[in-house]
């Protein structure tokens, strides 16, 4: 049955698979807060594709980045932000153009029992709060700080609150869940995070409050194929598939924000949907 499949959708689709070959391991290096939706997206292509076998390395798309110019073997590079993106890129390790494949919101989360009664970000300048935050290098902190300093050149705000926010840190994380578990385990007051980032296991731990979108940062998440991958055309298909309209919706789940549902299929298409088509 499982040739069948596969000679129909060469048929079909008039394409050469090439590297598609059985139990095909497909190495993904994705920023942290990519985790529970690609883990799904992973799972929803692999039981379509009962050959591939999808491995992660999660982390700081900073580490990550920094791994991959290491020569660290990957197939796939998804990173939380452009600029680590464009590092690898600099690095020469990434082949044709990255290309954008969700989007994501920054919120403040705190502790379920809130013992410093903050309700939004308006609070984050109070005297004496805690504030945790990423490290500089990663991109959840890259958004926020561009954030604060919108903030900064706000009337409503001012230099003075970007600098009392500051004045309250006190910790940086290596990526954005270690931010989310030092909330979640009641070591500070306060922190900035992914809207996804509050995922089931944790909203039972945390509170969390949204940050209105006239003073939000929307994240942008680029995805490229390593510039020597071993497997293109299967890392092109699990692409295509986090592109499709299936993959956008696991996105939405884990509280991403989808693309345009307009948005073409940009690299081949994943065999499930050549099937039904």
């Amino acid at each position: 049955m499982k040739a069948y499949i596969v000679a129909l959708w060469i048929a079909v689709c008039g394409l050469n698979i090439g590297t598609l070959q059985a139990q095909d391991t497909l190495i993904v290096f994705a920023g942290a807060s990519l985790t529970e939706a690609f883990e799904a997206m992973a799972t929803a292509f692999e039981a379509d594709n009962l050959q591939v076998d999808i491995l992660f390395n999660f982390g700081g798309s900073s580490t990550l980045a920094t791994q991959l110019n290491q020569g660290a073997p990957a197939d796939i590079f998804a990173s939380a932000n452009p600029a680590q993106m464009q590092k690898a890129v600099d690095g020469e390790r990434i082949a044709g153009k990255p290309q954008t494949f969700a989007h994501n919101r920054l919120v403040l989360i705190v502790p379920i029992d809130n013992p410093a009664n903050i309700t939004s970000i308006d609070d984050l300048n109070t005297p004496n709060i805690s504030l945790i935050l990423a490290a500089p290098t990663v991109p959840v902190r890259a958004y926020t700080d561009t954030m604060l300093d919108l903030l900064a050149n706000n009337p409503e705000y001012g230099i003075a609150y970007r600098d009392a926010v500051l004045a309250n840190l006190v910790s940086e994380e290596p990526n954005v869940r270690q931010v989310v578990a030092k909330i979640a385990f009641g070591e500070a007051d306060a922190g900035i995070v992914y809207q996804s980032d509050v995922t089931p296991d944790i909203a039972d731990d945390v509170q969390a409050f949204p940050i209105p979108d006239n003073i939000n940062t929307i994240a942008t998440y680029p995805i490229a194929i390593t510039d020597d991958t071993a497997h293109s055309e299967l890392a092109g298909a699990f692409i295509d598939f986090i592109l499709s309209s299936d993959g956008q919706a696991i996105m939405a789940t884990w509280g991403f924000v989808p693309l345009p549902t307009d948005k073409p299929c940009l690299l081949l298409c994943v065999f499930s949907k050549q099937m039904d088509g």
